[in-house]
């Protein structure tokens, strides 16, 4: 019974594992800061609003999600661009050749630079979208549908550049 309980103890302790659950593939011991930059407009259709959103929530996942402290230039790692698209088409074209859904989409250009290893850096444009009812006006739904594209955008720009996915 004591030879069993050992043998027990010795599997049990040999056998670890490990969860994230924030998804960051970082070392913490050569990796301490990142510095994400303001990312300009440069869309042809301009909503002021969208820069300051973007910025925020992009900060914000990098906050929320890992240990590294914020600072404003140098980083260890570094995320720049900018946002260069914000467009409108039509979906979901009706039998009388009117669309009864229009896409609102925004494209964000990010250059993702790792200091500690250039192997992981990222070049790479990233889109995401949602549908509204073309029965809306734009300035309805404006705000909400650039809250949910701002966070899924901030999402995979993390996953792109820290995720361990």
């Amino acid at each position: 019974m004591k030879r069993l309980t050992i043998l027990l103890l010795i599997i049990l302790t040999s056998c670890t594992i490990s969860y994230k659950f924030n998804g960051a593939a970082i070392d913490y011991n050569t990796t301490k800061t990142i510095s994400v930059a303001e990312f300009p407009i440069r869309a042809a259709l301009v909503y002021p609003p969208l820069g300051p959103a973007f910025n925020e929530a992009l900060k914000d996942i990098y906050t929320r999600q890992t240990r590294l402290s914020m600072v404003k230039t140098g980083g260890d790692l570094q995320v720049e661009g900018e946002i260069t698209g914000y467009d409108l088409s039509p979906q979901a074209v009706t039998e009388d050749a009117y669309a009864s859904q229009t896409r609102l989409t925004i494209s964000v250009k990010v250059r993702y630079t790792n200091t500690k290893n250039p192997n992981l850096n990222v070049d790479q444009t990233f889109r995401a979208y949602r549908d509204f009812s073309s029965s809306q006006m734009l300035t309805q739904v404006q705000d909400e549908l650039i809250s949910q594209i701002v966070d899924e955008l901030a999402e995979l720009i993390f996953n792109a550049t820290v995720g361990s996915w």
